[in-house]
């Protein structure tokens, strides 16, 4: 059966991503969209970037998957 466009996406983002629930208080949804907003980012880059920089990291280490040491 032949897949959409979206299947094979989302079959390849459940591949290569993992995903986060963030939750902040009501009505603070907006105040993180404006602020990542105003940096020229999207929500997920600036979460992203607020990450790394409180665990003292520049970029996301390499994972090295099971698969690849095969």
């Amino acid at each position: 059966m032949a897949k959409t466009r979206s299947e094979i996406n989302n079959a390849y983002a459940k591949k290569a991503y993992d995903s986060l629930r963030i939750i902040v208080p009501k009505g603070q949804k907006a105040t993180v969209e404006a602020a990542a907003q105003e940096a020229g980012e999207s929500v997920n880059l600036y979460t992203q970037k607020a990450l790394l920089d409180r665990m003292g990291l520049s970029e996301w280490p390499k994972v090295h998957s099971e698969k690849e040491g095969e």
